[in-house]
């Protein structure tokens, strides 16, 4: 029997549980590492679908002008998990050029 080849969530899921602490990647740039560079939404799309309580560092994922895209509580969650990684934000953002992940 042959192995399948993992679904875009899979590849999803792979490449954010692979974002060390302390560090970000943007929706785009998971887009691109999961071989769809085109499907950012995509990717924000498959990140909200997970289960509560879920291990992923889903946190660590920003959009491209390095800001939480999540409304409300989930927002002020992520960025307190950020901060917690010793993510430092100003106005509301972080510096790409200093916490995005390079793998």
């Amino acid at each position: 029997m042959e192995n399948a080849e993992p679904t875009f969530e899979e590849r999803v899921w792979q490449v954010v549980s692979s974002i060390p602490s302390g560090r970000v990647a943007t929706y785009g740039q998971i887009a691109e590492l999961a071989g769809e560079p085109r499907r950012a939404r995509h990717v924000g799309r498959v990140l909200s679908a997970l289960p509560k309580g879920s291990r992923l560092p889903w946190h660590r994922v920003v959009n491209a002008s390095g800001r939480s895209s999540l409304p409300g509580a989930a927002g002020e969650e992520q960025r307190r998990r950020l901060q917690g990684e010793g993510v430092r934000f100003a106005g509301g953002a972080l510096t790409l050029s200093r916490y995005r992940w390079e793998p």
